[in-house]
């Protein structure tokens, strides 16, 4: 049995960790509410992008353009969102084990890290990281996402890559992370559930560009990138902070019934080492009697 002066060791250590959580989950939840509230008032226009693009490109007919379909290269680009801190729970592992566990071989894959955790895993695991981005997590603005997106589409209309996706987790609300592999060109529309009735399938028109398809796909394409890119950015903060919240909520819970649980053993001790020195000294009173 540990001895009371090490019990009480213990007790100060998990003592100092409890403030340190307690403190990083209100820290972490002051952060919540401000990307919690950018992210709900930008999730309506990051889906209704995708869904305009696709139901756009749906309409477009036969259109011969780069951005349409794959490229000769057999690599993918994955543009990956995580954090550039820990203590996160399973925020970082989830979107890792997105691409480890995906179908895309591991040779396929080039990488364009946003997040210094998920660069040091895959980095570490033999993935090929083409760019790193790590300063955007701190603040990230759409500018950020703009310069992310031309670098890809460079690449793409290149020849480097052949696909384009994108990485990150989902916000759905406080307590509640999805990770998604989002592909993101060529657009493959027979993925896509694009909400129409029956009446509308059936009486589909084509799409009319001005000036012509090709300039106007030219525009519309790499802003559709970008937003997309600046959605998930926004989203993966929201989700960063809910999953520390949660995180240093229940280590505070966990260090709240280790220091139970040792103030119960403590006084055990305490106890025992009281009814030793009374067993003492009566002990020693009847000797001397």
């Amino acid at each position: 049995m540990a001895s009371m002066r090490d019990i009480k060791r213990r007790k100060q250590s998990v003592t100092s960790t409890q403030k340190i959580t307690k403190a990083m989950k209100l820290v972490s939840t002051v952060k919540l509410q401000k990307a919690k509230q950018k992210a709900e008032n930008t999730n309506p226009y990051f889906n209704y992008m995708y869904a305009t693009v696709c139901s756009m490109l749906d309409k477009a007919g036969a259109i011969n353009h780069p951005y349409l379909k794959a490229g000769e290269s057999k690599k993918k680009a994955i543009i990956t969102i995580s954090s550039n801190r820990g203590l996160a729970g399973g925020y970082n592992s989830n979107v890792i084990k997105l691409i480890t566990g995906s179908e895309i071989a591991k040779e396929e894959v080039l990488l364009y890290t946003i997040g210094k955790k998920a660069h040091d895993v895959l980095d570490g695991k033999g993935y090929e990281v083409a760019s790193e981005y790590d300063e955007v997590m701190e603040a990230p603005t759409y500018e950020d996402a703009m310069r992310i997106s031309k670098e890809v589409l460079d690449a793409f209309t290149n020849g480097e890559v052949g696909e384009i996706y994108l990485a990150y987790t989902h916000f759905k609300n406080t307590v509640s992370h999805e990770p998604k592999l989002l592909k993101l060109l060529p657009v493959d529309i027979s993925e896509e559930e694009l909400k129409k009735d029956e009446g509308e399938k059936d009486s589909k028109m084509l799409m009319n560009f001005e000036p012509n398809p090709e300039e106007a796909l030219d525009m519309i394409v790499p802003k559709y990138v970008t937003s997309l890119i600046y959605g998930a950015l926004v989203e993966a903060v929201a989700s960063e902070n809910g999953a520390r919240m949660q995180a240093m909520d229940s280590a505070t819970s966990n260090a709240e019934d280790i220091i139970s649980d040792l103030t119960l053993k403590y006084n055990r001790a305490r106890q025992g080492s009281i009814t030793q020195e009374l067993t003492e000294i009566i002990a020693g009173a009847e000797a001397i009697s």
